[in-house]
């Protein structure tokens, strides 16, 4: 037997060895993404804090949320008809709003009230897997489970609504909800629900409920919203136009008058109306009461002045 074949043999045990770890390491990876990837609901539907809620409360958090700017069904003019169905566009793909109506098949009917606290504060749905944060739970993660539990009572009143709407159209790579996991490590922070007081609850609805800052604000490759943008403005999430920057350096000569006017009419103080998706904004902040459109303006004068972000 000649020394290279002598080699061979004596070396072949240490490369079994090496795949052996290497494979050990391999499902050891696997394993530990799995984890960190997983959608893990964080209310159970025994939960007590989750009992029944007030409809006629619910249906101040449904116009605060602003729920049926995005899930009443195009092309009809009930605002709480919430079949979905809007088309949303990003860099990342089309996503499709979902049907929300009290349907038990295609809707939300066979929801529990666990169920829609934990899309709302922990973005994981029934089926237990992550919602894309084209759904702003990064906003709503805040919501109170007393708003959780009324907006739930106020939903159910609603009309129930036939048919689902198309799948969201994403490249391959992007169905994968497992990588949402990481999105979550990198940009999502759980959040608990603050003791709101009435100085506090204009800070409530703008961060919180109205989840102003997931349109009037820019975000990174990764559809993040960069923190030194918050509020002041960016391209249109659906690729489209610019939204505005809000802050004092935009705005800063409105008073919380012209604010709250805004708010209720869609006119603004140099007498021109806003458009787009702000004008379905206006139609829900228009049935608010007049003190939350005045706790609105008074936050949004507080905000840190910004420069308007580039499109």
């Amino acid at each position: 037997m000649s020394a290279e074949v002598i080699t061979q043999v004596r070396f072949r045990p240490s490369i079994f060895l090496a795949l052996g770890v290497g494979l050990v390491v391999l499902a050891a990876s696997l394993l530990v993404f799995f984890w960190i990837t997983s959608a893990a609901p964080r209310f159970s539907k025994d939960d007590k804090n989750l009992q029944s809620g007030d409809a006629v409360r619910g249906r101040l958090v449904f116009l605060g949320a602003y729920c049926s700017s995005c899930h009443a069904e195009p092309g009809q003019q009930d605002p709480l008809k919430l079949g979905g169905g809007l088309a949303l566009a990003s860099p990342f793909g089309i996503f499709r709003v979902p049907n929300i109506s009290p349907d038990p098949v295609d809707g939300i009917g066979a929801w529990s009230v666990a169920d829609l606290a934990n899309a709302l504060i922990a973005g994981v749905s029934p089926e237990e897997k992550h919602y894309y944060p084209a759904f702003p739970f990064t906003s709503y993660t805040k919501m109170s489970l007393n708003d959780v539990r009324d907006l739930y009572a106020y939903l159910r009143t609603l009309p129930s609504v036939s048919g689902k709407p198309p799948p969201h159209d994403l490249p391959l790579l992007f169905r994968y909800r497992r990588f949402i996991g990481i999105w979550k490590l990198l940009f999502f922070t759980e959040g608990k629900a603050p003791d709101v007081t009435s100085e506090e609850r204009g800070a409530y609805l703008v961060e919180t409920l109205g989840h102003c800052a997931e349109c009037h604000s820019s975000r990174n490759l990764l559809g993040a919203i960069k923190p030194d943008t918050r509020f002041a403005g960016g391209t249109d999430p659906e690729g489209s136009g610019f939204v505005p920057n809000i802050t004092p350096r935009r705005i800063g000569d409105w008073t919380e008058d012209n604010i709250e006017e805004m708010l209720r009419t869609g006119q603004t103080p140099d007498h021109g109306r806003v458009g787009s998706s702000m004008a379905d904004v206006v139609l829900n902040t228009a049935q608010l009461p007049q003190s939350d459109r005045e706790a609105i303006a008074r936050y949004v004068k507080l905000l840190p002045a910004r420069p308007t972000a580039s499109p």
